[in-house]
């Protein structure tokens, strides 16, 4: 178990990308962190650099308090997970697991001994003997994380490890993931694009963007408390509301409807009013009226989409809004809705800072 320091790190590539920016985070011994952002933010790169698989152009990285930057991955000791398993298909699955243990000349009855015993802790001691191709996705990918498991690394990295799995698989592989890491007490970092993934397994989020750490925090956190019109977009699903607004004479504005319990923005800013799904209810004597395009029916509960036209001059705007089980609407009905002041979030477009 280990704890990891980034300092001031960048990486800029011979093309002039500057592909990840100033980068300054610290993981606690046994701490599960997750980068989440869209494909081409960085978070990968940032992965690699840890792993010593991407030089670092600038800054530094730490395991433990020692430098790592001029360490060559093999002596770095972490391990990391591929999203395409990176298993030898020639060797077996107990070969596979055994190969990294083999390489350090660790005595073959020690060997075996780790090797069962990661086994039997990842429910594939039945697969010894089979070979990558005799094996499922989901199973792949248990011998992969059984690779690393053995070699008992100060770090483990996971570099989306579940992207090539179907939807069930993957909610499977997720728990059994965090039940992993839980149980062997790890310090890990796991790299995804799906923020539902992301929020599942994290106990601390960093989201990027552009290179840069845009909010690190709890799920939660990030979910209820964005800082920015970034951050608030992209965690969450269904994605949160956004309404462009203004705030004119006193008064918070979206298209011709005036909406009370907001003050003190900045007059004459293009502005963008955000609300959560589930901040959003049926009223008599709604602020918004909406004509249902779509109802998504979850089982517990419903997600109803549609259309709110009443803003003059203004393009139709989607909404969604979390209905309850007993809820039945329609396609083409309409509806009236409000939604909680105090929860609602309100935004610089310009540059996505957060004003309430």
């Amino acid at each position: 178990m280990s704890t990891l320091t980034l300092s001031g790190v960048n990486k800029r590539y011979d093309n002039g990308a500057h592909a990840v920016r100033g980068v300054d985070m610290s993981i606690a011994d046994g701490e599960l962190v997750v980068f989440v952002g869209p494909s081409g933010c960085g978070k990968s790169t940032l992965l690699r650099m840890v792993a010593g698989l991407e030089s670092i152009t600038e800054g530094e990285v730490a395991i433990d308090g020692r430098r790592i930057n001029e360490i060559s991955p093999a002596d770095r000791d972490v391990a990391m997970v591929f999203q395409n398993y990176a298993l030898y298909p020639h060797m077996t699955v107990f070969r596979n697991m055994a190969y990294g243990l083999a390489n350090r000349g660790m005595a073959k009855v020690e060997i075996e001994a780790k090797v069962r015993e990661t086994a039997k802790m990842l429910r594939i001691g039945e697969f010894l003997e089979r070979r990558p191709a005799q094996l499922s996705g989901g199973q792949r990918q248990r011998v992969a994380m059984g690779r690393a498991i053995v070699r008992s690394p100060k770090l483990f990295l996971f570099d989306e490890p579940l992207s090539n799995l179907d939807a069930k698989l993957r909610v499977q592989m997720r728990i059994e993931i965090k039940r992993l890491q839980r149980e062997l007490g790890v310090t890990a970092i796991y790299v995804t694009h799906d923020q539902t993934e992301a929020m599942t397994l994290a106990d601390r989020l960093a989201v990027i963007n552009e290179g840069r750490i845009e909010q690190m925090g709890s799920p939660m956190e990030l979910y209820s408390d964005p800082r920015t019109l970034f951050v608030a977009s992209f965690i969450g699903s269904p994605h949160i509301n956004l309404l462009p607004a203004r705030f004119d004479q006193g008064q918070l504005l979206v298209g011709d409807t005036t909406l009370t319990g907001f003050a003190d923005l900045p007059e004459g800013v293009p502005l963008m009013l955000g609300i959560r799904p589930e901040h959003l209810s049926l009223s008599a004597d709604g602020t918004f009226e909406m004509s249902i395009d779509l109802v998504e029916q979850l089982g517990a509960d419903s997600m109803i989409y549609g259309a709110v036209s009443a803003f003059s001059g203004e393009e139709p705007i989607e909404l969604c809004f979390r209905a309850g089980e007993a809820t039945r609407h329609v396609p083409g009905e309409r509806l009236k809705l409000d939604f909680q002041t105090d929860r609602a979030m309100v935004f610089r477009q310009d540059n996505g800072e957060r004003l309430i």
